[in-house]
């Protein structure tokens, strides 16, 4: 590492103002700051001092998500082959699922980091670590047969119009991952919804998209619950986007979100009980037939709920930051999704567009709650004066 930080040394002045490629400075500092900590401090006064930086708290979220990764790369390659009608070792699933996975990634982070640093260097700014979590989180919430184009044309969409033109990491309003899931939605519907199966190598293999068993609980409820039943949907033995099958590996990384202090335990577990309870209300009060009689804790491991929850919902950027509108933005984020789920039978997912509806409002819940607590606090102190 020393003969690194040599070279990294001799080579920093052809970056820097009037070298030799000095347009090359923001993407030579990226490279540098990810390697090694930066040595620069701030030059004014600054309102909270940390030891965790961007570059920690990235890191957090993308060893929080190597569980459920693996999981889905593996069952990727389950699906594949028992629609086949094969049993195949574990290394076997894996590897198929590693071929599917490994593509999506690298076009993902070649697209999106192409973008960031070029338009780093328009901007003449330093390159954030944003996107090396969201390029983990595309290929994740994407169906296993999307073609690598679409990938890269929904990359390329979330990064431009969901975060460059808001000014980069930290502003953008909804989370750009799943805003690459919507213009996949709605640009090709067909590799994104419906009861539609894609084909992979000459033979039918089910890869409906992660809503999979929620379709089949729309039309055939018994047939639902008897093929996925609570058990093999918590740990993930369903068709689904590759990184939304498997619960339990999901509530790993979820509880070491938690842990290390990354996530809102406010805002995740807030979106369990508003689904819930709202399920919970369908199944008393809602239609007879149908996803609304779906038991609401199967709500809870169907589709891409529970990823959502840990993963989406609780991203500090597009969440509400204050603590009382944590528990709000949670609470309306279930219920919204089952909402959608029960009520619009031709999509019966909902937990993206759930998020992103309450990514719009999340900046309304936070001002109305501030104001709220200026409120109360200036009625104190006028009965003190």
């Amino acid at each position: 590492m020393k003969s690194l930080r040599k070279y990294l040394d001799s080579v920093k002045p052809n970056f820097e103002k009037g070298g030799k490629y000095e347009k090359f400075s923001q993407t030579f500092e990226a490279f540098e700051s990810f390697l090694y900590a930066p040595g620069t401090t701030n030059q004014g006064g600054v309102h909270v001092r940390d030891g965790v930086d961007l570059k920690r708290v990235i890191s957090m979220v993308i060893l929080a998500l190597i569980p459920a990764a693996i999981f889905g790369i593996w069952n990727t390659g389950y699906q594949h082959y028992q629609m086949l009608g094969l049993e195949q070792s574990f290394w076997c699933n894996f590897w198929y699922g590693l071929t599917i996975f490994v593509p999506m990634m690298i076009v993902s982070y070649v697209v999106g980091l192409g973008i960031e640093f070029a338009t780093a260097e328009i901007r003449h700014e330093q390159v954030n670590e944003g996107f090396l979590a969201t390029g983990l989180l595309i290929p994740l919430v994407m169906p296993a047969d999307v073609p690598l184009w679409m990938v890269a044309v929904a990359t390329a969409f979330s990064v431009i119009f969901a975060k460059e033109v808001f000014g980069g990491t930290g502003m953008n309003i909804w989370n750009p991952a799943l805003v690459a899931r919507a213009f996949l939605f709605f640009a090709y519907p067909s590799k994104m919804s419906g009861d539609a199966v894609w084909y992979g190598e000459g033979e039918a293999v089910d890869g409906f998209t992660g809503a999979t068993a929620l379709s089949l609980a729309n039309s055939n409820m018994e047939l639902a619950t008897s093929k996925y039943d609570f058990w093999n949907a918590f740990i993930g033995y369903m068709p689904g986007s590759i990184g939304e099958t498997s619960a339990l590996c999901i509530l790993i990384g979820g509880v070491f979100l938690l842990l290390t202090g990354v996530a809102s335990w406010k805002t995740m577990l807030s979106v369990f009980v508003g689904g819930g309870l709202t399920a919970f209300l369908f199944n008393q009060f809602g239609p007879a037939t149908g996803i609304a009689q779906l038991p609401w804790y199967m709500h809870l491991v169907y589709g891409g709920f529970c990823f959502g929850a840990v993963f989406m919902a609780t991203d500090p950027v597009t969440s509400c930051r204050t603590e009382a509108g944590k528990y709000i933005f949670g609470l309306l984020v279930g219920f919204v999704a089952i909402l959608v789920r029960v009520l619009n039978p031709g999509y019966p997912e909902g937990m993206m567009l759930a998020i992103l509806f309450m990514n719009t409002l999340a900046p309304t819940i936070d001002y109305f709650i501030v104001d709220r607590n200026i409120s109360k606090r200036r009625k104190r102190a006028l009965k003190t004066a």
